[in-house]
C-alpha cells in the first residue's frame, strides 16, 4: 500500500481538496469502516495495523468507541491499551465482561492478523474467557496482549491477557479459535 493511495483517500473526507482533474469534492464522507475495509486489501496484515497505530488509517470504529489503543506491533503478537472509564461500566460498578472480551477478542485476532499476507483475512471462530480480577477506574491503564499460538492454513488459535499496566497483575485471560480467510 502506499501513501499515495491513502493521500487519495483523504479528498473523499475533505470538501477542500479537488480530485485530479481540479474538480473540487462536494463533501462526500466516508465513513471509517468503510474505508477500512476498501483498503484492508492493499496491505498485508502487519503493514495495516501499522497504518492505524501510525494515523495513516482511522482506528477501527469499536475501538474508537470503546477507546482502544494500539501500544504494541509485532509478528504474532500484538499489545492494545484501555483507560477504564465509567461508561464501560455495568450495573455492578466494574468494567462490563463484554469490554474486556471484545479487547481480548480484538487482540487476539489483530495478532493473527499481523501473520497474514496481503489479501487473506480472519475471523473468530470461538473465544473462552476467564475474568480473574474486576478492572474498575482504579485499575487506571490496562494492557491487553494476543499471541498467536498456532498458525495453520485454515484455522489457528491465540491467547489473550489482560493486566493492570501500573502494577502487573493478572485481570483476565482468553483463547480463542480463528477462521483464516483466504480469497
Amino acid at each position: 500500500m502506499t501513501a499515495a493511495l491513502a493521500q487519495t483517500d483523504l479528498a473523499l473526507s475533505d470538501p477542500a481538496l479537488t480530485d485530479p482533474a481540479g474538480t473540487p469534492h462536494t463533501g462526500i464522507v466516508e465513513h471509517p469502516a468503510d474505508k477500512l475495509a476498501r483498503l484492508v486489501a492493499h496491505y498485508d496484515g502487519l503493514a495495516f495495523l501499522q497504518a492505524i497505530k501510525s494515523g495513516e488509517l482511522p482506528p477501527a470504529p469499536i475501538a474508537e468507541l470503546l477507546g482502544f489503543e494500539i501500544r504494541q506491533l509485532a509478528p504474532g503478537a500484538v499489545t492494545f491499551a484501555l483507560n477504564p472509564d465509567e461508561k464501560h461500566y455495568n450495573p455492578i460498578g466494574t468494567v462490563h465482561g463484554g469490554v474486556a472480551a471484545t479487547l481480548l477478542d480484538t487482540v487476539m485476532g489483530c495478532a493473527l492478523h499481523s501473520l497474514l499476507p496481503q489479501g487473506v483475512g480472519y475471523t473468530t471462530l470461538d473465544i473462552s474467557v476467564r475474568y480473574l480480577r474486576p478492572i474498575t477506574v482504579q485499575t487506571h491503564t490496562v494492557w491487553a496482549t494476543g499471541t498467536v499460538t498456532h498458525h495453520g492454513r485454515r484455522t489457528a488459535t491465540a491467547e489473550g491477557r489482560i493486566v493492570a499496566a501500573d502494577t502487573g497483575s493478572l485481570l483476565a485471560t482468553a483463547t480463542s479459535t480463528l477462521l483464516v480467510v483466504r480469497p
